[in-house]
C-alpha cells in the first residue's frame, strides 16, 4: 500500500524552527519528485517547495525562499522540510505529495501529484 506520512509539526514561537519529515512506505522515493504544500484555515492549498527525484532541482515559493530548505534522503525513503524564521502566516496544515518523475525538474502544482499524505499541523504563535 502506497503511503506518505508527515511528522514534525507542532506549536512554535515566531522566529522559531521546525523540521518536517515525509516518510514513504509501500514504494521507494528514488524515482519520485516530492512537493510540500500547506493549507491555512479558509484558504486554498498552496505549493511551498519541491525537489526532483535526483535532487538536481529544488524550488521554493517566494514566501519561504531563504527560510525553508527541502532535502531528501533516499536511503531513508524520507524527504524533509527544514523551516526557519517561522512567521504566524506560516501556520497551517503541511502536506507532502509524490509523483513519479517523468520530466526534468519539479512542480508545486497540485494536479501534478497522485500520492498525498494526511498532513501535519504547524502553528506559529506567541
Amino acid at each position: 500500500q502506497v503511503q506518505l506520512v508527515e511528522s514534525g509539526g507542532g506549536l512554535v514561537q515566531p522566529g522559531g524552527s521546525l523540521r518536517l519529515s515525509c516518510a514513504a512506505s509501500g514504494f521507494t522515493l528514488d524515482y519520485y519528485a516530492i512537493s510540500w504544500f500547506r493549507q491555512a484555515p479558509g484558504k486554498e492549498r498552496e505549493g511551498v517547495s519541491c525537489i526532483s527525484s535526483s535532487d538536481a532541482s529544488r524550488y521554493y515559493a517566494d514566501f519561504v525562499r531563504g527560510r525553508f530548505t527541502i532535502s531528501r534522503d533516499n536511503a531513508k525513503n524520507t524527504v524533509y522540510l527544514e523551516m526557519n524564521s517561522l512567521r504566524p502566516e506560516d501556520t497551517g496544515v503541511y502536506y507532502c505529495a509524490a509523483e513519479r518523475q517523468v520530466v526534468a525538474g519539479c512542480s508545486t502544482a497540485k494536479k501534478t501529484y497522485a500520492y498525498w499524505g494526511q498532513g501535519t499541523q504547524v502553528t506559529v504563535s506567541s
